[in-house]
């Protein structure tokens, strides 16, 4: 996927199988040149998940140049629903209830930012000093959340955290969700698996967000899930703004 934008794209990325777990059912993308980002967590405890998590990204970096923000989210649309029907018929040839991933994308173009996810995994947003989930987690427990029933702390430790209502392969229609934000200078996105949002609390990742600078925060963010044990497979992606025209850049003048 190719389409212009006015900003300039910085990002870095890490993927670890984490201090459990024997294979790496995450996989990522990481295109800045081409706007393009993206995290699938293959599913736990089903058949192949890092066959689900591989198939994911290498649909979406054959994602084809389009003209706008519109655009490049309708296609990306259409390429996860592709790997959903592939799932479905890799799950059937193998007898096995399902192959599934959760999936957060990432589009940059012209202004704007687009993204569409389905589970678990997500993208927080960091502007003018604020952090916020610009996703919200298909899972039970954000239901329960969402509806009263459950604190923020309560949900974070809640037993079936893990349990998530929508994944790519999941079922033979892939229900996604998708939004788009106008971008500003210096904004900074993560996307992460679960892997990291249940070790690292939000205010770990504002203020390494804040702190760190995007080539190195992801290596910060994970190293720190590790130690808290790495219980599962870990993966973030950190993507910085620049808008090389915006107004309050310093200017050099150089004295004649």
């Amino acid at each position: 996927m190719t389409c212009i934008s006015q900003f300039r794209w910085a990002s870095a990325a890490r993927s670890d199988t984490g201090r459990v777990r024997e294979i790496n059912e995450d996989a990522c993308l990481d295109e800045p040149r081409r706007g393009l980002w993206a995290v699938a967590d293959g599913m736990g405890g089903h058949a192949v998940g890092d066959l689900a998590s591989q198939l994911v990204v290498g649909i979406l970096a054959q994602l084809p140049d389009v003209a706008g923000i519109k655009q490049s989210i309708a296609q990306a649309r259409t390429c996860l629903q592709d790997a959903n029907r592939q799932l479905r018929e890799e799950a059937s040839r193998r007898q096995v209830p399902r192959i599934g991933t959760t999936v957060v994308v990432l589009l940059a173009c012209d202004r704007f930012c687009g993204y569409l996810w389905a589970g678990d995994s997500r993208i927080y947003l960091l502007r003018a000093g604020q952090l916020r989930q610009l996703t919200r987690d298909h899972s039970q427990v954000e239901e329960l959340r969402r509806s009263g029933y459950l604190t923020e702390e309560e949900a974070r430790n809640h037993p079936a955290h893990n349990i998530i209502t929508r994944a790519v392969g999941a079922t033979d229609h892939l229900d996604l969700d998708e939004d788009a934000i106008e971008v500003a200078d210096g904004d900074v996105f993560l996307l992460c698996s679960d892997g990291l949002s249940n070790e690292v609390t939000d205010e770990e990742i504002h203020k390494t967000l804040s702190t760190v600078d995007c080539l190195h925060a992801p290596g910060e963010l994970v190293d720190m899930a590790l130690a808290r044990g790495g219980r599962d497979n870990i993966t973030a992606i950190v993507v910085q703004a620049e808008d090389p025209h915006a107004s309050d850049k310093t200017l050099l003048n150089p004295a004649p």
